[in-house]
């Protein structure tokens, strides 16, 4: 990565930060400047208008948080012990790789109505959770992990949803007890499925 693209990839880093604590119309670009120390020719050298800067801030957010989340199922094991390895990941719903909590929900109440081009970037990055999901559980039942009763598609947003709303409700409480009960019903619904013992 060259010297412009380190700035550039700094100057976003800063912004993300901000616009996740104090949302999009909260970060302002004379905060982003001093946060990244550079002088105002320098942002606008990189970002045409302080939307641009914005779009390129969730972007980073969004995929930030998700290998973040995802970083939990592996690649070289069972479906079933990739989901189950996922859920246990999520014990710990306070503790997140940018500060300020989940960008998806902090984003999506802010750009519901007032940034399209950012709503777009949120519900791609939903589906790309949702089809992740449904992948792992088409898998399973494939290989005889999971009964073909389980609807991959159903069960996939079940997870997400309902792991994004504890997370909301975890920020809301500063308690992680929410997470720990749903991670526990949606594992015992899931095993339910399992048709080859206990997950790892």
């Amino acid at each position: 990565m060259g010297k412009a693209a380190r700035t550039k990839q700094h100057i976003i880093e800063k912004a993300a930060a901000s616009t996740n604590e104090k949302g999009i119309s909260g970060t302002s670009v004379e905060e982003v400047l001093d946060s990244a120390k550079v002088a105002r020719g320098c942002l606008y050298g990189h970002f045409k208008t302080k939307e641009d800067l914005a779009v390129a801030s969730a972007e980073y957010l969004l995929e930030t948080f998700k290998e973040d989340r995802l970083s939990y199922t592996g690649t070289d094991i069972s479906a079933k012990t990739r989901i189950f390895s996922y859920l246990s990941g999520q014990q710990h719903p306070l503790k997140n790789p940018i500060t300020g909590g989940c960008p998806i929900l902090n984003l999506a109440t802010e750009a519901d109505d007032t940034n399209p081009h950012i709503n777009k970037l949120i519900k791609k990055n939903i589906d790309s959770y949702l089809e992740f999901f449904k992948e792992i559980l088409e898998e399973g039942i494939a290989a005889g992990e999971f009964s073909e009763d389980l609807v991959p598609e159903e069960f996939a947003l079940k997870i997400f949803t309902t792991i994004e709303g504890a997370l909301m409700v975890c920020q809301v409480k500063n308690s992680k007890k929410p997470m720990l009960v749903v991670i526990d019903s949606l594992k015992k619904e899931l095993s339910g499925y399992c048709t080859m013992g206990e997950p790892a």
